[in-house]
């Protein structure tokens, strides 16, 4: 009998060592993360100080979850050079080697991204408004496969910033490319804003950076003032607008920081590198498997910096109010 309840016991402690090594093998299972290479494909528009600082800032808000390249991931970086067929190139390719996850930068490659698949989860960056884009149903709950964060920018107050630069301006000369839809929200939003505090406005645009001479040239003589929105064919080609502004002495001020230092005057701009960051921090939570893109709100920003590039002021020949002054360089 005690020898019966004696095998009885040792059958029964060796279940549970079993159930012991079973359980632990399974919760190694369950944490493949750390061994598995992700691919990830990142698509940019176009080469220009904004959009290189979200590329850079979405790669570090990767590792900052722990997910570094060479070691668990495998960027494959792509730059469209501003050519609507690169893009659907870029898309193919990626689509193509079944990537983990796409990180598009720019309105158009989000687009172009979000028409080739349905199934690869997508996130973008320095975009302004993914609804209106139709790559989501709603900023708050995109309900597809794209996710992101957007660079809607205090359009607003940037005219405002115009103003106070230069009080005694009648007419704001706006320039863009008519095919961005970033472009277009943020120009519609430009006018009503200048409207509101009686100025005139002037409309010019272009299709690509060989129309911006002729564009601003459209502008000399008639703006005070020239407002550029975040638009990539602009951002791209600043000297080219400046060139002929500044001989005019016509004020450029800008959507973001990058065309400040590119030539414009002033902005009151997003940060684009934190911006590729916090893209960065959500694309590592869908490859955890943490979340789902059709569930994750577009993140935006809520802070921005004023940027006074002196140099412009010293060619412009301007006085500026002593608040705006000290924050030149």
């Amino acid at each position: 009998m005690f020898a019966k309840k004696k095998v009885v016991a040792l059958g029964l402690a060796l279940t549970l060592a079993l159930g012991l090594v079973a359980g632990c093998g399974g919760a190694g299972d369950q944490k493949p993360a750390a061994k598995k290479m992700y691919n990830v494909g990142i698509a940019q528009l176009v080469e220009h100080a904004a959009l290189d600082a979200a590329n850079k800032g979405f790669v570090d808000g990767l590792a900052s979850k722990g997910y570094k390249e060479g070691q668990n991931v495998k960027f494959d970086k792509q730059n469209a050079q501003a050519d609507q067929s690169n893009l659907q190139n870029i898309a193919q390719r990626f689509v193509s080697n079944k990537v983990d996850l796409i990180c598009a930068i720019a309105t158009p490659t989000a687009q172009t991204m979000a028409n080739a698949t349905k199934d690869i989860p997508i996130v973008g960056t320095a975009i302004t408004d993914y609804e209106a884009a139709k790559l989501v149903k709603d900023n708050k709950k995109p309900g597809t496969n794209v996710t992101g964060t957007t660079d809607m920018n205090p359009v607003k107050e940037q005219v405002e910033l115009a103003l106070k630069i230069m009080p005694k301006a009648k007419t704001l000369g706006l320039i863009y490319c008519s095919s961005e839809v970033n472009s277009q929200i943020q120009a519609q939003m430009a006018k009503t804003a200048a409207k509101a505090k009686g100025l005139n406005v002037l409309e010019t645009t272009v299709s690509n950076v060989n129309d911006i001479q002729q564009a601003a040239q459209n502008l000399v003589g008639k703006a005070d003032v020239i407002y550029v929105p975040t638009d990539n064919v602009l951002a791209s080609a600043m000297p080219t607008l400046t060139a002929i502004t500044n001989e005019a002495k016509i004020p450029v001020i800008c959507g973001e920081g990058g065309m400040v230092k590119g030539g414009g005057l002033a902005t009151l701009a997003v940060d684009y590198y934190k911006l590729g960051f916090t893209t960065g921090e959500m694309a590592a939570d869908i490859l955890a498997g943490k979340a789902e893109p059709a569930d994750m709100a577009i993140k935006d920003q809520d802070k921005f910096e004023t940027i006074i590039n002196k140099a412009e002021v010293e060619k412009l020949g301007l006085k500026l109010p002593a608040d705006l002054e000290k924050l030149a360089k």
